[in-house]
């Protein structure tokens, strides 16, 4: 069929700005209908789709648009083709991301037509009662296959569904998920009871797709780098004979599965909790292994350079103050300081380094390419690859806004210059760690080369999709030979199939998914409308002060593993065998990244306490501190039928419930860490909401009080019958968070309904009184407490008279026996070390 170069001519929409392409508006008549899920493969246009049902909402239902992309920079992205598209004033096409203020942004919201937003700074905005949905007309998930578990996107759709007068969702994405199980999930996590798909064989889409070579090179690792890998692997072994006297494994395998050593550290786990000595030993010896095993993936699959920088930050970790045992023992071993010796003399390069610098010459030199994109799971591997290349390309990184171990972040002005300059071919390399690969626009490129297998089908198509698009391009593989990247190539290259097969099975199952999803959708839409009152929006109070945004990078921090497979007790090369044969017993490999996800930390800058509100201010109305948004309680509050949730920066106290009653809640972990806390005991906290308002609550949340930490029982019981007592605190137990949420909710009700009483938030942290200093000081002598110190000074009169009194005299004292009295006369009287 011949392109249909016509341009798109509907309401709103720049003239001709949008080529008319007969798939894109199929997907977007269907989409304007129903709740309804999107899937298209990367490159072909999901956003323009969204953009269609986006202008015929705002013309038809008028309203405002929100679409959601989960990193900043996608935002960015797509607030600049909406406002190149959209015959609507710039200033009314808004972003919403912890870079701009609460405050601002609640402004900002009622004014605009189309927001454009980081699902968590909207799922914060929402627990605050900031914004409201009930105007949003059309919401958009991008990357919609992450609606799953507690990200942001669940919580978003039940507000949305349940506060909205006039919803219409679509969820957009190339690679939904594993299976239709997945994708039923997805569906219903976001209420879609509709499923589009397009496969590159449709005969409407294959004129606009290209074929993407994709080639796998072997590399053969020289002498002096497998030399390295080995002094390594001799330590693991050592350590592996450690922990197997301690009856945790059965093997002594350097390459052991990651699900083998995760099935240890919960052994080593029970033991400790068991009090059981061994137990503390051999989860640092654990520690120790996993440190080792992240050298040698480095050593194997990355470059002998980003081992040299792990080891370094090693060494200086273990010359810090309060270094693990782990760290110490690791950097001291002879072996390991051997392999470090001979990191530090290696002159010559990883093969990985040469066999790209000839694949970006044959491609940008000899077959007269004009870009390139070399993606690398490793920070430290991107930049010795910027430096290495850069003798002979023009080459530039391209990594998350974290700054890491000596490796500065970039910003996200930093991050869209970089790609505009790339865009326009200013430079010819870009060397990008994960943070490129979901979703961005990342202009036509000639050639894709992955420094490492990546063993996730999903990132793995969403990086191939960077070419293809106008023309042939290539992707090309780099794996070192009898290494992990042996493994994850078998394993990606069974789930590019698997993923494949998955798309065109999805097309021919919708049917079945759409009656499964619509039956079950249509009841989750009604308890969406159920739970949340839009008649008289009570519900639909929101908060909030960002968490952060996860951008998604993996960028080889010190911990974290390049991977970690699932395989039982074989071997790497076992395991690859196994994987190649394609057997049905073969777990996927997972990427643990543990440690190296790096996560674009957000904050609401200048976040003055004040609630800016969305006009919903009926009904029962409870108050959390912003460090609350943690936990799930202030979320499933704010979607309560008939109560209203308020976000501020509370000086006393997590919850206010009324202007008598404040709350303050710990994990039954926190409540035992904060009697040991000798900067601000719970007993300051207590004391100062107890100050503040006359029914001061304290809720320990949790069923393992007595076992948290090597404690008397009877000390914590102490604690608990001081807050009672002394302090005049009630002291409410809970499960766990749900027993939580439904305790406030019933205070709550009960002091603003029954009661009749009002909302107030006042106190703030107080300067201790003399009384209380002088209470402080006797009681941290010995750490006697609070009540041993009150009577001690009663009997005494000054803290000078406590000091100095003789022992016998001490022992007059009510509570004060021979062993306190000693303890007291030993600090104040012995000399100072």
């Amino acid at each position: 069929m011949a392109t249909e170069a016509a341009g798109i001519d509907r309401p709103l929409l720049v003239d001709d700005f949008l080529q008319r392409r007969r798939y894109q508006l199929q997907l977007a008549d269907a989409a304007a209908d129903e709740h309804t899920l999107v899937c298209l493969p990367t490159g072909l246009g999901k956003t323009t789709v969204s953009l269609l049902v986006t202008v015929e909402r705002l013309h038809e239902a008028g309203g405002k648009a929100l679409f959601l992309a989960p990193t900043k920079p996608l935002v960015q992205q797509h607030a600049d083709f909406y406002r190149e598209a959209l015959e609507i004033p710039d200033d009314e096409i808004v972003v919403f991301t912890g870079d701009v203020k609460p405050d601002d942004r609640a402004a900002l919201w009622d004014d605009a037509r189309i927001a454009i937003a980081t699902p968590q700074v909207v799922e914060n905005d929402l627990v605050g009662n900031r914004i409201s949905l009930r105007d949003v007309t059309h919401l958009t998930f991008d990357e919609c296959h992450r609606a799953t578990g507690d990200y942001a996107y669940v919580y978003i759709a039940e507000r949305y569904h349940a506060d909205a007068a006039d919803p219409l969702v679509t969820g957009m994405s190339a690679s939904p998920g594993g299976d239709t199980e997945e994708i039923e999930t997805v569906c219903e996590n976001l209420g879609l009871v509709n499923v589009e798909v397009m496969t590159e064989e449709d005969a409407d889409v294959d004129e606009y797709t290209h074929d993407t070579d994709v080639q796998w090179e072997q590399v053969t690792l020289p002498d002096e780098v497998l030399a390295i890998r080995d002094a390594l692997n001799e330590v693991i072994t050592d350590r592996l004979e450690k922990l197997k006297q301690l009856g945790v494994t059965n093997t002594t395998n350097p390459d052991l599965s990651q699900k083998d050593l995760n099935k240890m550290r919960g052994q080593l786990k029970q033991m400790m909790d068991n009090d059981q000595s061994e137990g503390y030993k051999g989860m640092s010896t654990h520690a120790e292994v996993m440190k080792l095993r992240r050298a040698t993936e480095l050593v194997e699959t990355q470059s002998v350079e980003s081992v040299r920088r792990y080891f370094e930050r090693q060494r200086e970790a273990a010359r810090s103050s309060g270094a693990s045992k782990a760290s110490q023992r690791m950097v001291a071993d002879p072996k390991v300081r051997e392999a470090m010796r001979k990191a530090e003399s290696f002159d010559g390069l990883h093969p990985k380094f040469s066999k790209a610098r000839i694949l970006l010459a044959e491609t940008l030199g000899i077959n007269e390419g004009e870009r390139a994109i070399l993606f690398t799971e490793s920070r430290d591997t991107a930049e010795a690859l910027v430096e290495f290349l850069s003798a002979s390309f023009d080459v530039r990184k391209f990594v998350g806004q974290g700054d890491k171990d000596g490796s500065d972040g970039m910003s996200q002005k930093q991050q869209q210059e970089t790609l505009d300059e790339f865009k326009a071919g200013e430079f010819e390399v870009l060397v990008s760690t994960s943070v490129a690969e979901e979703g961005l626009d990342v202009p036509e490129v000639d050639l894709v080369c992955f420094y490492e297998p990546v063993p996730t089908a999903i990132r793995s198509i969403q990086r191939k999709g960077r070419t293809g698009r106008q023309a042939e391009g290539k992707v090309v593989v780099l794996m070192a030979e009898d290494t992990r990247d042996e493994a994850f190539f078998w394993i990606s290259r069974r789930r590019e199939k698997k993923m494949a097969s998955q798309l065109a099975e999805l097309k021919e199952a919708t049917d079945d998914i759409e009656e499964s999803v619509g039956d079950e959708g249509q009841a989750g839409l009604d308890a969406f409308a159920g739970g949340s009152a839009s008649e008289d929006d009570s519900g639909e109070g929101s908060s909030g002060d960002d968490q952060g945004e996860t951008e998604g990078e993996v960028d080889g921090d010190d911990e974290g593993e390049i991977g970690g497979d699932d395989e039982g007790d074989a071997g790497l090369t076992d395991f690859a065998a196994e994987a190649r044969e394609g057997e049905d017993d073969v777990d996927d490999v997972e990427t643990e990244a543990d440690g190296e996800t790096e996560v674009e930390g957000e904050t609401d800058a200048g976040d003055d306490g004040v609630v800016a509100t969305a006009g919903v201010d009926e009904g029962v109305e409870v108050v959390v501190d912003q460090r609350e948004l943690d936990s799930s309680i202030a979320k499933d509050l704010s979607t309560r039928d008939g109560l209203v949730t308020r976000l501020e920066t509370l000086a006393v106290g997590d919850y206010v419930l009324s202007d008598r009653v404040a709350v303050e809640r710990k994990s039954a972990a926190d409540f035992v860490d904060s009697m040991l806390d000798s900067d601000r005991s719970m007993f300051e906290q207590v004391g100062e909401l107890s100050r503040a308002y006359a029914r001061p609550v304290m809720v320990v949340e949790g069923t393992n009080l007595y076992g948290q930490r090597d404690i008397d029982p009877n000390a914590i019981r102490g604690a608990l019958a001081s807050l009672a007592v002394d302090f005049d605190v009630s002291v409410l137990r809970t499960e766990g968070e749900e027993d939580t949420t439904e305790l406030l909710a019933t205070i709550a009700k009960r002091e603003q309904e029954t009661r009749d009483r009002e909302v107030s938030v006042h106190g703030e942290k107080t300067t201790k009184t003399r009384a209380e200093q002088q209470e402080y000081v006797v009681s941290s002598i010995a750490d006697i407490g609070p009540v041993t110190a009150r009577t001690l000074l009663e009997h005494f009169g000054t803290v000078e008279a406590v000091m100095t009194a003789p022992e016998d005299d001490l022992l007059d004292v009510d509570g004060v026996g021979p062993v306190t009295a000693e303890r007291i006369r030993e600090v104040v009287g012995t000399e100072y070390e």
